[in-house]
């Protein structure tokens, strides 16, 4: 069950939530969970995705995993983590950085434990691209409230 406090809902008016995801390098786990968030969204959040020690382009296995999902990551590069944009963000989700990641009161943290897919083919990333989709589609459901419907399931305006 889902406390309100957890939750940044917005409503007419109001920003968009905003999420962060990191990792060391911002080539795989980070990519692939800003991705999706950004794709099951439907653009109703703010995405960042940052590493602490970016490489020098996203994991090619992340993008084929992605690309079987019809998500193209291919032009995406690995940011640097700035205080900045940890200070911007509602939601940050840590996902191996451990101590690097700077931490401001009131915002809302979330330590993803996923596999590290660096070096692996993208039969071992599946898995990981797997889970990162379970948890962003729960995390959309707690950021952003669902649309009423009518009695024909569709959204009323």
């Amino acid at each position: 069950m889902m406390s309100t406090e957890t939750a940044a809902v917005p409503t007419t008016g109001q920003k968009k939530p905003s999420v962060l995801f990191v990792c060391v390098h911002n080539a795989g786990r980070s990519q692939m969970a800003a991705a999706y968030l950004q794709h099951l969204s439907g653009g109703r959040i703010e995405v960042l995705s940052a590493g602490s020690q970016p490489a020098d382009q996203v994991n090619p296995a992340a993008v084929e995993a992605m690309k079987e999902e019809g998500i193209d990551i291919t032009a995406e590069t690995p940011k640097i983590l700035t205080t900045e944009a940890v200070k911007t963000s509602d939601v940050v989700v840590t996902m191996g950085c451990g101590d690097e990641c700077p931490y401001f009161p009131g915002k809302r943290y979330e330590d993803w434990v996923l596999e590290d897919p660096a070096g692996k083919g993208v039969e071992s990333v599946r898995p990981i691209r797997d889970e990162i989709k379970g948890r962003i589609q729960q995390l959309v459901a707690e950021l952003l409230p669902a649309a009423p419907s009518g009695s024909d399931g569709t959204a009323r305006v």
